[in-house]
């Protein structure tokens, strides 16, 4: 498996597949054609139907400059859902072309030429493989990374857990509208400053973790500055348990990074052995990933033993399963910024059961990962990030 600065990337939002790739491959298009005074670039799948409201079309311009974006609606033929097609031009002939595909967490991959993957450093690639190793070595979740990565490998985490408290404290400061047409409110500030009276334990537990989920989504769908968590769309459940147990319950940086790190590694087994895109196998793969990933970080906070913590991250995406992708008018804001809330929340329940019952478990992590990928792929195209189906569909403003 890849390092994890492969996962957890610092970018803009709404979209790792529709912002961070499009930009990504913009760059290079434009480091590669220099002399090009114009571009054209063609979209396909659901770059064309979403990529308006996930903002590819205003990335693109603002590396581009001058461009013509096309949006191909007919054209099914294609390796992945998220392809592009580059044109430069230089006094109007054409003097280079790029297909590229966004394939997901800001990853593209150019075709035609040999994908440029970073080296792999974990050898292990699966939950159980690596379960009994450390098993064997008395060790944990984040000793295998800090192992396989290097020790300075907490230093980029520090950064990445800056980059998440940051965007947490930005969008429960924010006020007013999300761009986009769709006129929704900002509801994280009210969320966290909202006073009730008698309010119960429980009630402010659900309150805080809600309102630092809302305040990275909001800041996702705004365009600001987030950590894909395995993505943008899902970039609100890891930030929102960590920051609720870092601000209410007292943990220190250094247990956050720990967690961070076993959250990471959770992320990458199933970017690995399955999918974190939506446009491949739907919200389960985005929101379904964040929540095992914050299910384990909990887990990890909580020192619980490895079994236990595999069966957080296995309840956490069992049930979330066949979990569609129907972003409204194809931004990330309904449902996507309550989904963030709602997982959060969620994994926090698959804790607390992995706590109890781990012992009478029957499904393996690895084997609900090989069940969400072919899930997945089984989904109709419609519910998988193309705005064709389901919310997307039926609602009506």
């Amino acid at each position: 498996m890849q390092s994890l600065r492969e996962l957890f990337r610092i970018g803009k939002g709404p979209s790792s597949s529709h912002t961070i790739g499009p930009e990504h491959a913009s760059r290079l298009f434009l480091k590669e054609n220099p002399t090009a005074d114009s571009f054209k670039v063609v979209l396909y799948g659901s770059l064309a139907k979403t990529g308006e409201g996930h903002g590819t079309q205003k990335i693109i311009r603002d590396v581009l400059q001058k461009v013509e974006i096309v949006n191909d609606f007919e054209t099914a033929d294609i390796k992945h859902p998220n392809t592009m097609d580059f044109f430069a031009y230089r006094e109007g002939r054409e003097i280079a072309t790029l297909r590229v595909y966004s394939v997901g967490g800001g990853a593209i991959e150019v075709e035609g030429r040999e994908r440029i993957v970073p080296d792999d450093v974990y050898p292990l690639e699966s939950f159980t493989k690596i379960r009994e190793y450390l098993e064997k070595a008395n060790k944990r979740l984040p000793d295998y990374v800090y192992e396989c990565e290097g020790a300075q490998f907490k230093e980029y985490l520090i950064d990445v857990w800056a980059a998440m408290k940051n965007a947490v404290d930005e969008g429960l400061q924010a006020k007013g509208i999300l761009p986009g047409g769709l006129d929704v409110e900002r509801r994280a500030h009210v969320l966290y400053f909202k006073e009730i009276p008698n309010e119960g334990a429980d009630i402010l537990e659900d309150r805080m973790v809600c309102a630092y989920a809302f305040a990275v989504s909001e800041q996702n769908a705004s365009g600001g500055t987030i950590v894909t968590a395995p993505t943008c769309g899902a970039c609100g459940v890891l930030p929102a348990v960590l920051t609720y147990f870092q601000r209410q319950k007292g943990y220190n940086d250094e247990q956050i990074i720990d967690a961070l790190a076993a959250a990471g590694l959770v992320g990458n087994l199933i970017k690995t052995n399955a999918s974190i895109s939506g446009a491949e196998c739907g919200c389960q793969a985005e929101i379904g990933s964040a929540c095992s990933m914050a299910a384990a970080a909990i887990a990890e906070l909580f020192q619980m033993s490895l079994d236990q913590q595999e069966y957080a991250a296995e309840v956490a995406m069992e049930h979330h399963l066949g979990l569609t992708c129907d972003p409204i008018a194809g931004l990330v804001q309904i449902p996507c910024i309550e989904r963030n809330a709602v997982a959060a929340m969620r994994a926090l329940n698959a804790a607390e059961i992995a706590k109890f019952l781990f012992g009478s478990r029957k499904i393996s992590f690895d084997l609900v990962v090989e069940t969400m990928y072919e899930t997945g792929r089984d989904l109709h195209g419609r519910y998988r990030e193309t705005s064709e189906g389901g919310l997307a569909k039926l609602y009506k403003k």
